[in-house]
């Protein structure tokens, strides 16, 4: 049985959805965006200035010297840093599904993971999230998805060397648009569930 599943996943492709089933289903707990908000109250740092920060590399961003610390480490440096160790001390405990935050490279050394990358095709991820946020314009969820899939990309390769969506960096890849989302709910649960 895997205690500990991580899912990757491009923008309005289910990777939310499918994480808080497969928690739901398997009895684990979920963590999302919240590691972020932990890792920044742990961390001494202002969480309405790191929030802008989730999941970006620092050179997708302009620094001015107010945003570095004393010992001179940009605050994103220190925010990985903690948030790393919490995923780590996540992982420690199981029965866990981590979603995102590069959870799959953080504890590729631990034992009983399930690694998983979730995509879609671009016009799915459109009408997904469309039903999600139908107030949002069609032209602006397109700016959103391919603005957030590229600071994704850029954060995964400067924290990881990893290219953010290669296979060779997960268990299995799955595409909820030829799948649907309950399908990748039950594979994921399925395989985790393998001994």
């Amino acid at each position: 049985m895997k205690k500990i599943i991580t899912i990757s996943r491009e923008f309005g492709a289910g990777g939310s959805a499918i994480g808080t089933e497969v928690a739901r289903r398997l009895n684990y707990e979920f963590y999302d965006k919240a590691i972020i908000l932990h890792a920044a109250r742990e961390a001494n740092l202002d969480v309405s200035s790191i929030m802008k920060w989730d999941e970006k590399a620092p050179g997708s961003f302009r620094f001015a010297q107010n945003l570095f610390d004393f010992y001179n480490k940009p605050l994103n440096e220190k925010m990985y840093e903690t948030q790393k160790e919490l995923i780590r001390k996540i992982g420690e405990k199981g029965k866990c599904v981590i979603l995102g935050r590069n959870a799959n490279t953080i504890l590729k050394e631990y034992d009983s993971c399930l690694h998983v990358f979730v995509h879609a095709s671009r016009h799915w991820r459109l009408v997904h999230m469309k039903e999600q946020m139908p107030d949002v314009s069609e032209a602006k969820l397109s700016e959103e998805m391919r603005s957030i899939d590229k600071a994704r990309k850029r954060y995964c390769s400067y924290y990881t060397n990893t290219e953010f969506g290669s296979a060779d960096a997960y268990d299995i890849c799955l595409s909820s648009s030829s799948l649907g989302i309950e399908a990748c709910v039950d594979l994921i649960c399925k395989i985790a569930q393998m001994p």
